[in-house]
């Protein structure tokens, strides 16, 4: 069972190149693979595990940014190597005030601060946020949110 889960068919064959290295520095030549794929699905299927693993360990570690968006809400996270540093904005107007005086709508919007230190793993909490619709990102989001909550 894959640590994070199995890279898709599409993801292999963007890390193929990766992935020939990786069985080549596990002592697997090309015809051994090939013999393993066609006579022991299951050890086949335990090396892909592994090169998911390895490749999603790899990208989760160098994440730095995450965020959420929905149409009322919008959440930007940096991931520190210790702990998430969370910025929220909200929009509590009623969906039917949309269209309402600037004003109105800068006092329906709320900004949230807060700081959380890893209960598991870095890149396991990374991996249980994207799995639940967060996005990698470049930080522009976290970082407009942040000079905004100083203002």
């Amino acid at each position: 069972m894959p640590k994070y889960r199995l890279l898709t068919k599409e993801e292999l064959y963007e890390f193929e190149k990766e992935f020939v290295e990786f069985l080549v520095v596990n002592g697997i030549e090309p015809e051994k693979w090939q013999y393993i794929k066609e006579n022991d699905l299951q050890s086949a299927e335990k090396i892909i595990e592994l090169f998911s693993d390895v490749i999603l360990e790899s990208v989760l570690r160098n994440v730095k940014f995450i965020e959420l968006k929905s149409k009322k809400y919008v959440h930007a996270i940096q991931c520190l190597t210790d702990k998430m540093v969370s910025i929220a904005l909200e929009d509590s107007a009623p969906d039917n005030q949309k269209s309402g005086a600037e004003e109105q709508r800068e006092n329906s919007l709320s900004i949230y601060k807060s700081e959380k230190t890893y209960s598991e793993k870095r890149e396991t909490e990374i991996f249980d946020l994207l799995q639940k619709g967060y996005q990698i990102s470049d930080g522009d989001l976290f970082k407009k949110l942040q000079l905004a909550s100083l203002g």
